[in-house]
């Protein structure tokens, strides 16, 4: 990509392909509390596919690959406690014994620079959504475009307002609302916030629970961001993926004392895909977890919402920690400034993916939709993303 982080702010350029099958639905029409819930000025967003146009993310691609450093899946161990440096009380960084969960965004580490081309993207695909009528493509054009669009500006406000401890912190021109309540994004006319994005447009149309983990917040209790952009082709295999990361976390689903404790994201979900909330959500549950969290579901607990790590996604906590040092390469100094809880937590890191590795879970493989297609394997887990010169 360059310094510059996105090449260009040309994004989302209409191509004539064949449609994509949808994500899987089920044929009865949404439940009449669902409609009502969604505001009249959002109903132009209701799917009714016409034109067979796709939309392409490869600027979004590549920053994402530029920008995201991957994490690993959970080995469900909580991380240990943090203790003060030397000579002092105090404890920078990341401490919570969730923080070598979920990828995350070096958002220390971008240049305005690199920042700017985030705000141009977001209002290119603002644009164009309005000027082709993005709810008349195929539903999984629509459905990869609105958390694309959803994850590149909570990223670009973030990067924008950094240093913050939490994204609900953020208030924008003057806005009492937190970031996920504000509605800075518009499109052909219509205001929204990205929990409108959420659950004014996607979760009333959109029938299977695994779209839930396709929505960076941009905090550590949240679903991940991937390596790679939402498209038409991999949307049903990156959310599915997305999904097995989160519910086999610790963030997504633990268990204490007499209860099963699951994520306040559930909880923001369930009018429109749980309403039983107990037993719908645990057998959504049981559809993605593995050995560990299906033993904790076969224990019948009650479920209960667990406390919420809103904790900034990033490496520093989003704190400004005194002391910096300078990576040093063939004796010249780079740029970067690594603080000691930044090097701290790439050390713990670097000791996940020495367990991951001994468990033999290190790599995985990215199945597509479409047959014929050829699948290939992934980067290697322990791989971090490294930017370009």
């Amino acid at each position: 990509m360059g310094k510059r982080l996105l090449a260009s702010a040309a994004i989302a350029s209409l191509l004539a392909l064949p449609a994509t099958p949808a994500l899987a639905q089920d044929a009865a029409p949404l439940a009449a509390a669902q409609a009502a819930s969604v505001d009249a000025e959002f109903a132009r967003f209701a799917p009714r596919p016409s034109k067979n146009l796709q939309l392409d993310f490869s600027v979004w691609q590549d920053a994402l690959r530029y920008m995201v450093l991957r994490m690993g899946p959970s080995t469900r161990l909580g991380a240990n406690t943090v203790l003060p440096l030397t000579g002092t009380r105090f404890v920078y960084g990341h401490d919570s014994r969730i923080r070598l969960e979920g990828n995350r965004i070096p958002f220390s580490m971008l240049s305005e620079e690199a920042i700017a081309p985030l705000t141009e993207y977001r209002e290119d695909l603002q644009r164009i959504a309005g000027e082709i009528d993005i709810a008349s493509l195929p539903k999984n054009q629509q459905l990869a475009f609105w958390i694309n669009l959803h994850n590149v500006a909570v990223i670009e406000k973030i990067a924008l307002n950094y240093p913050v401890t939490s994204p609900s912190l953020i208030r924008l021109d003057g806005s009492d609302k937190p970031l996920d309540e504000t509605k800075f994004i518009t499109i052909a006319g219509v205001a929204m916030s990205p929990k409108d994005i959420r659950t004014k447009i996607v979760f009333p149309h959109w029938d299977d629970p695994k779209v839930i983990y396709g929505f960076f917040r941009g905090e550590l209790g949240g679903p991940t961001i991937p390596r790679e952009a939402y498209t038409a082709a991999n949307v049903d295999a990156l959310l599915a993926e997305n999904g097995n990361e989160f519910v086999n976390s610790l963030r997504g689903v633990e268990s204490m004392g007499g209860k099963l404790l699951v994520s306040e994201i559930f909880e923001e979900a369930a009018p429109f895909f749980f309403p039983r909330m107990d037993d719908d959500l645990k057998a959504h549950l049981a559809t993605l977890a593995e050995e560990d969290v299906s033993a904790l579901l076969a224990e019948g607990k009650s479920i209960k919402v667990n406390t919420y790590v809103d904790t900034v996604a990033d490496l520093a906590g989003g704190e400004k920690e005194p002391l910096f040092y300078e990576l040093q390469s063939n004796g010249e100094y780079a740029s970067a400034k690594f603080t000691p809880s930044i090097l701290r937590l790439l050390g713990e890191r670097a000791q996940k993916y020495r367990v991951l590795q001994e468990q033999g879970r290190l790599g995985r493989v990215i199945l597509l939709p479409n047959p014929g297609e050829t699948i290939e394997p992934a980067e290697e887990a322990g791989e971090p993303a490294q930017p370009e010169e």
